[in-house]
């Protein structure tokens, strides 16, 4: 059983409780004292017996019996009246487990109700209490941490293989049922209005002029061959190499002549470009061909080698990031936090969907919580020793019980008198 130590309070209602518990029984032995002097008083000559003595008895008598009767049920909620095991007395140490299931329903069922807590909600400003909790430095320090400790502890989880299998895989999966030739139609556009694909195609004429100059030498060869085999050897002997050098001095020519902003040759490529999106946008079998060469690519088990690749890189780097508090993980969490802070206060929209939010989830838990407060009530008021429990309530409630002794003392006197005289006058009967 628990035990609790008494408080200063418990002392304070102690000693009233004693008070008003000596007044009482001082009034109940008054009215018995008086009931002896009534008796005592003619009987010793004092004074002559009469009416208005025989009432005062009559009052003193009930006053005595109602005093008893109500100092023996005040009594009996607490403890055996004198230590005698009377039945149907000590009530409530009796009764603390049925009174325990009482006061759980009571206040799961009266208190906790929807309405009730809709209403303490509404005085609650939830998002300005979380953001005041996201501003103290102590709670985002620990939250920065937390998240820092976490990322080890995920990477660890997901297995290497796994982690970056699926990373292969993910996605030719999310775009396995797609058609990709929208998306690639969009990119190409995008690209072609910022002039980009002009930058490639200045890669591929740089390529083209590298490698005309690597393999000059071949390309010579190449041509001074083709002369012969069309003018025979004699031609190709004599203008063979002449005709070599103008066919690469004039590629090389034209190739230095394509400018950038003027050059036929890029603006027949632009509209080329153009006309080839507009084609992967109408065409669905062009689009499809795009989209089956485009998840061919992502399938291939080189893009997924290297995909894996780009896991244990990624995974290197947040491991090393994890360990520096400057990092920037932890700068990355730092702003997230200061955003969102920033938004509990002033974004109404998200306030408000967090209110609803609290508001959903408290009346969709309620019943369970009620169900499991008033299990709790009842536990805890089992477990409380039962002369402890009923000393706690009487110190609460004793007082008030000590008038009912004096009412009922008080009352006892005057119905007694009231009936002694109502039954003399109407009957003349002889009510000692």
């Amino acid at each position: 059983m628990t035990s609790y130590p008494e408080s200063d309070g418990d002392l304070a209602a102690r000693k009233t409780l004693k008070r008003y518990q000596r007044a009482a029984t001082g009034l109940l032995v008054g009215m018995g004292g008086l009931t002896v002097v009534g008796y005592a008083a003619p009987a010793a000559g004092w004074v002559k017996d009469g009416f208005w003595l025989e009432m005062l008895r009559a009052g003193a008598r009930a006053g005595v019996v109602g005093g008893l009767a109500d100092w023996f049920a005040v009594v009996a909620l607490f403890r055996h009246p004198m230590g005698l095991p009377i039945p149907h007395t000590a009530i409530l140490p009796a009764q603390k487990e049925r009174l325990g299931r009482a006061l759980g329903r009571f206040v799961s069922g009266q208190v906790f109700t929807e309405k009730e807590i809709a209403r303490v909600l509404e005085q609650v400003d939830i998002p300005t209490f979380l953001a005041n909790m996201l501003d103290d430095p102590a709670t985002r320090e620990t939250l920065t941490r937390s998240v820092l400790a976490s990322m080890p502890k995920m990477l660890d989880r997901l297995e290497d293989g796994r982690a970056s299998g699926a990373i292969g895989k993910i996605f030719p999966r999310l775009l396995g049922n797609s058609n990709l030739a929208p998306i690639v139609a969009r990119a190409l556009r995008s690209l072609v209005d910022d002039d980009r694909h002009q930058e490639v195609l200045s890669f591929l004429l740089s390529q083209i002029k590298d490698g005309l100059q690597a393999r000059e030498g071949a390309l010579r060869d190449m041509i001074e061959e083709r002369v012969r085999e069309q003018g025979g050897r004699l031609l190709g002997w004599a203008i063979g190499g002449s005709i070599a050098t103008r066919v690469l001095m004039a590629a090389s020519k034209e190739l230095e002549r394509v400018d950038p902003q003027n050059s036929t040759l890029r603006e027949g490529f632009t509209t080329w470009v153009r006309s080839q999106i507009d084609r992967i946008e109408t065409d669905p079998e062009r689009g499809s061909d795009i989209s089956q060469a485009i998840m061919g690519v992502l399938s291939h088990e080189s893009v997924v080698s290297w995909w894996a690749d780009i896991w244990q890189r990624f995974r290197r780097l947040v491991e090393a990031d994890v360990e520096d508090p400057d990092g920037r993980i932890a700068s990355l969490v730092e702003e997230g936090l200061t955003h969102i802070t920033a938004q509990l206060r002033e974004d109404p929209v998200m306030r408000q969907r967090i209110m609803a939010s609290v508001d959903k989830a408290t009346v969709k838990a309620l019943p369970f919580v009620r169900e499991r407060m008033a299990d709790f009530i009842a536990r805890v008021v089992a477990g409380w020793d039962a002369v402890q429990i009923a000393e706690k309530l009487e110190l609460r409630v004793g007082k008030d019980l000590q008038y009912v002794r004096f009412n009922g003392t008080l009352v006892g006197f005057g119905v007694g008198a009231l009936l002694f005289a109502v039954l003399r006058l109407l009957f003349g009967l002889n009510a000692q």
